[in-house]
């Protein structure tokens, strides 16, 4: 695997890419059942999730099971003009539409916005982990920025093709606390 984030980058999009919608339904059900089945998640009254795009682990089911749970849910949406995350309390799944990049994002009123810091567990979303819980975003530091701001429980949901043996990494670059996958749970407080 080469060390450069961009080359990183664009072998796991073509490794997720290459999953078939077969595959990837039944990965992501095994990973819905694992945060379904953590404490974190089980405790959590609000959560900052992320819709899903592409061919990221599918999020709009977990999306679903929360808004029907009673789950306070917030979902990002882009301000690329001040380079961060704005959250927004979602109240209904048809509040989703494409927005920054085609990338689904809320599209409710000024007054449900909401901060990193009355979440209790945030899902990232990423294009590669590695076993430090060591993660490689999209390269425009939009979560790290946000991650930065909070010390909440971060989980991020991935398929067991995403995880590598090593992501290069910066001081700015938040770990996450656990990475779901559809084979395995990486436990970052068990990393010395």
């Amino acid at each position: 695997m080469p060390a450069d984030k961009a080359s990183i980058r664009k072998i796991v999009h073509n490794r997720r890419d290459a999953l078939s919608v077969e595959i990837r339904k039944v990965k992501d059900l095994k990973i819905k059942e694992k945060i379904l089945a953590l404490p974190e998640f089980r405790a959590a009254h609000k959560i900052l999730l992320y819709a899903s795009f592409n061919s990221e682990v599918d999020t709009l089911d977990l999306l679903k099971y929360c808004l029907d749970s009673g789950k306070v849910i917030a979902l990002p949406k882009v301000d690329n003009d001040n380079g961060r995350l704005a959250l927004y309390r979602m109240e209904d799944m048809n509040e989703v539409a494409a927005g920054y990049m085609g990338i689904p994002e809320p599209q409710v009123p000024e007054d449900r916005r909401m901060h990193a810091e009355e979440m209790d567990l945030i899902i990232v979303p990423g294009v590669a982990f590695d076993g430090h819980c060591n993660r490689l975003g999209y390269g425009k530091g939009f979560y790290d920025k946000l991650l930065a701001q909070v010390a909440k429980a971060k989980i991020a949901p991935a398929y067991e093709e995403q995880i590598v043996e090593d992501i290069p990494s910066e001081t700015y670059d938040i770990k996450m606390d656990k990475i779901i996958t559809d084979k395995r749970i990486i436990d970052c407080s068990e990393i010395i």
